[in-house]
């Protein structure tokens, strides 16, 4: 059923965009302030921030390499989205009763209130140059599969996905992000359950069929009680390493913590933040099934990159329209704008400190500069990416420098909790030299310095424990008096 990308194809893909970017101009003609454009005047239903949510933290490179890791191996990565649950269960008892005390802004205001302004600004710096390189590869990434799919340059592909994102965004505010979330979960999804629909008619036996071969090829076995740190495979490291990634990505991180911060009540961000866990682990399911059915259907063939596997399905087998589907799906499961949780950490964690107090409406103005300084930004970083050839390492370590940012960053939220000793340079110090020592574990295992002793999806646990030690151990040498309750981040 080969068959080249379709006008119809075209107009399901170009539609899609033109919808998002209308839906976004449309929703920003309700705003009134900058805190309707960066929190949605805290009305977000709390269903509504729980498919942003899984939207947000779903790429394109989820939805293409999760499918590939199913075809090459088997369900493991069923172990990880239950790690991700537990994860949010411990955010949603621990930190997020510490948000909903007082106005928070933006999650670091909650360091600000603990440690002081300098432990604020230097997390929000984090977060700005690890969410602007994360992003800028996601971007890249997307582009890469919709560029052969529809035969577009790659250079033209980023830009498309760029503008589009930026668009919407720039208009709408939070209020565009998370409806455009909601509506492109269901797209993604969409995609997903049809190219397994199509997958069971294409299949000797159908499901049945699926369901056999791939089982006695023990393609759908979940369960990886062997094994040890550096393996990620193995049970420990997806329910306790991907638990803690799972409570710094969910727990420390703005563009998440904001969607949260947009729900009426503490009650509806629990709901929102648990129902993403549930929500997750069966979009792991449903795509790693997809992974075990394409092995049946291609009958275990070799690739050179598997990430290839399904988007060439997409474009090889799927009927015209359907095709255009899956490419919007892909397209959606990049285009969940992270811009502006960047400008909100700009202006609040970095421009108002700077400047002074400001009123609503300047604030909504240099907001939407700051997201459009953002957009283009990305698009930059993007397009640099595409600049390096294939293979370098600075495409992975991109893809990978939340995996040792996150621990330092939620270290400094833990030693808030846990020590009433440490102040601001012990915050700052701890989570600097665990992000120096993490990134520098993660070069040394890449570039073979040493054996691989620890996967990364550890480096969260591992990170926010070298915060934590360099922290209080500080404190402890100093002999700092004790912070008053008062100081604390458990109340107003």
């Amino acid at each position: 059923m080969s068959h080249a990308f379709t006008l119809l194809d075209w107009l399901m893909v170009v539609g899609y965009g033109l919808a998002v970017a209308a839906l976004g101009s449309l929703l920003g003609r309700r705003q009134k302030d900058a805190q309707d454009y960066f929190l949605a005047d805290r009305s977000v239903p709390w269903w509504a921030a729980c498919f942003s949510i899984v939207a947000t933290e779903t790429s394109a490179l989820t939805v293409i390499s999760v499918p590939a890791t199913a075809y090459g191996g088997d369900l493991w990565m069923l172990q990880l989205a239950g790690g991700y649950l537990l994860g949010r269960i411990a955010v949603a008892v621990f930190l997020l009763p510490r948000y909903f005390r007082g106005e928070m802004l933006t999650a670091y205001a909650l360091l600000q209130r603990r440690f002081g302004v300098t432990a604020r600004r230097f997390a929000s710096l984090i977060f700005l140059v690890t969410r602007t390189l994360a992003d800028g590869v996601r971007i890249y990434a997307t582009a890469i599969p919709l560029a052969v799919i529809t035969g577009m340059p790659t250079w033209q592909s980023i830009v498309a996905i760029g503008l589009f994102t930026l668009i919407y965004s720039y208009y709408g505010g939070l209020r565009a992000v998370v409806w455009v979330d909601v509506a492109q979960m269901f797209i993604y999804i969409a995609g997903g359950v049809a190219v397994l629909w199509v997958l069971t008619q294409r299949v000797p036996g159908g499901w049945e069929g699926i369901v056999s071969t791939a089982g006695a090829a023990g393609k759908l076995k979940v369960l990886h009680t062997g094994g040890g740190f550096a393996d990620a495979r193995w049970l420990l490291t997806g329910l306790v390493g991907g638990a803690f990634l799972t409570m710094a990505s969910h727990g420390a991180d703005h563009l998440v913590v904001q969607r949260l911060l947009a729900s009426p009540s503490l009650r509806d961000a629990r709901r929102a933040l648990v129902g993403s866990g549930v929500i997750v682990f069966l979009q792991f399911a449903l795509f790693l099934v997809i992974g075990a059915a394409l092995w049946v259907f291609y009958r275990g063939a070799a690739w050179a990159s598997p990430e290839a596997i399904f988007p060439t399905f997409a474009m090889r087998e799927l009927p015209a329209g359907v095709s255009g589907l899956v490419v919007a799906a892909i397209l959606a499961a990049a285009m969940s704008s992270s811009l502006n949780a960047l400008a909100a950490v700009s202006v609040h964690d970095v421009y108002v400190p700077l400047a002074g107090p400001r009123d609503e409406a300047q604030l909504l103005r240099v907001g939407k500069r700051f997201t459009l300084g953002w957009g283009v930004l990305l698009i930059v970083v993007s397009l640099a990416f595409q600049a390096v050839r294939p293979g370098t390492p600075l495409v992975v370590i991109a893809l990978q420098i939340a995996s040792f940012t996150y621990g330092g960053l939620l270290g400094g939220f833990m030693l808030g909790l846990l020590s009433r000793r440490a102040v601001a340079a012990d915050a700052v110090a701890g989570m600097a030299v665990a992000i120096a020592l993490m990134a520098g574990l993660w070069a040394a295992q890449q570039f073979g310095a040493i054996p691989k002793v620890i996967d990364t999806l550890w480096f969260a646990l591992l990170g926010s424990a070298i915060t934590l030690a360099v922290g209080m151990g500080l404190a402890a040498v100093r002999g700092r008096p004790l912070i008053s309750a008062a100081a604390e981040m458990q109340g107003g």
